[in-house]
Order: structure tokens, then C-alpha cells, then sequence
């Protein structure tokens, strides 16, 4: 599966996101960008609405991937497919109703994908892996940029990765949280495909070498 880097508008520029929008979406290779949605419950940490998403829509030509890290993501996942979202990732963590949840998504016209902080078992991805279109791997605990990279989540790379080719699964494998052109090489000799890279990348001095490193 090609490798795609995803510059996580979080790390950029709050007074200015759609430069940040335009700084990504100018440097070649690039495809997509990544938008984390933070509720101040699930995760300790507010970010972006639905308004934010569509009024960055129209700027950009990226694919919107969509974080929802939020207690109750079944009750936003409409309002950010409709604001511009392509693709929305919902976690296991919270209680809802997850496999409906994901169905909405795609009843939407958007595709879907699954999440686990590093913390929680793989086991707990696998009711969902024929229904997904991704899997994101956290490999920091969600709330806030400029965290570590936790080693110990590489072997939960593997293990999925296994999953997904001894059942022929489509979905992309992508890990967030400490990626640089470092990390995100370990990450991809276990099996990802997607790297969501925030600070790492929005403070590369050159961007495109950065982003050739690990679409290589």
C-alpha cells in the first residue's frame, strides 16, 4: 500500500490555520492532512468544530482525515462529514454504539476508520477490522502534541498488519503521536502505511525530504 504522510494541522500555526493548511498542501507528495477533534472529556484537550473543518474545506484540495477523540462521537460524526470530512476515525475506548457508528459514517459517503490509545489491546480492534477503511494505532496517549514516542505500541503494529494480510483486509494501518522521519520508519518496517506527523513535520526545516523519508 503506498505510504502517505499526513501533516496533523494541530501542530500548526492556531492564528493561521489555512496557512498551515496551504504549507502542507504545497509541499509534493503531500495528500493528506489530518485533523484531530478534541471534546476536553475523552482527552484532556479541546481543539477544532465541525465550523473549523468547513471553513477550511474549501482552501484545500487534501483529503480530510478526521480524528474524532470524543466520549460521544456517534452524535458529531454527520456534522463533520458534512463540514468536509473524507475520513472519520472513531475509538473503541468510550461506550457507544461503535459498529453503527461506523456504519453512519459510510451511509455518509465517507470512509471509516478505528482507533486504540496505546494502552488498550489489540483484541479490542478486532470486531471491527472487516469494517474499516483504516486503523490508527496512537502511539502516544491522546490529548497533547510533543509527547514521546512509545516504543512499546510497535509490536501492536505487527500484530495488525498480520491480520490484515492473512485476511486480505483493505484497510490502511497509521500511527500518531512522536512520528518524525525516525519513528515513522520504525512504524513502517512493522507494518504502517500512514503517518500522522504534527510538530515533526510543520517544523522540518525541509519538508519535502522529510516527507520523501518515509514515502519512500
Amino acid at each position: 500500500m503506498k505510504p502517505l504522510v499526513a501533516p496533523s494541522i494541530l501542530a500548526g500555526n492556531h492564528a493561521a490555520l489555512a496557512d498551515s493548511l496551504r504549507e502542507a498542501e504545497a509541499t509534493p507528495g503531500i495528500e493528506w492532512v489530518h485533523i484531530d477533534i478534541m471534546d476536553g472529556h475523552f482527552v484532556p484537550n479541546l481543539s477544532f468544530g465541525p465550523q473549523t473543518v468547513k471553513n477550511l474545506r474549501p482552501g484545500s484540495k487534501l483529503f480530510f482525515d478526521v480524528h474524532l477523540m470524543l466520549d460521544n462521537p456517534h452524535l458529531y460524526v454527520e456534522a463533520f462529514v458534512e463540514a468536509g470530512g473524507q475520513n472519520v476515525t472513531i475509538h473503541t475506548e468510550p461506550d457507544y454504539p461503535h459498529l453503527e457508528t461506523l456504519k453512519k459514517i459510510r451511509e455518509l459517503g465517507a470512509t471509516c476508520g478505528i482507533c486504540i490509545n496505546p494502552g488498550t489491546s489489540t483484541e479490542d480492534l478486532q470486531p471491527f477490522l472487516e469494517h474499516v477503511d483504516l486503523v490508527l494505532l496512537m502511539t502516544v496517549q491522546p490529548g497533547f502534541g510533543g509527547q514521546k514516542f512509545r516504543e512499546d505500541v510497535l509490536p501492536k503494529i505487527e500484530t495488525v498488519a498480520k491480520w490484515r494480510a492473512d485476511n486480505d483486509y483493505p484497510f490502511r494501518i497509521e500511527v500518531d503521536g512522536g512520528v518524525d522521519d525516525g519513528t515513522g520508519l520504525l512504524c513502517k518496517n512493522a507494518g504502517a502505511d500512514t503517518f500522522v506527523c504534527g510538530t515533526a513535520f510543520f517544523k522540518a526545516p525541509d519538508k519535502l525530504a522529510f516527507t520523501e523519508t518515509l514515502q519512500a
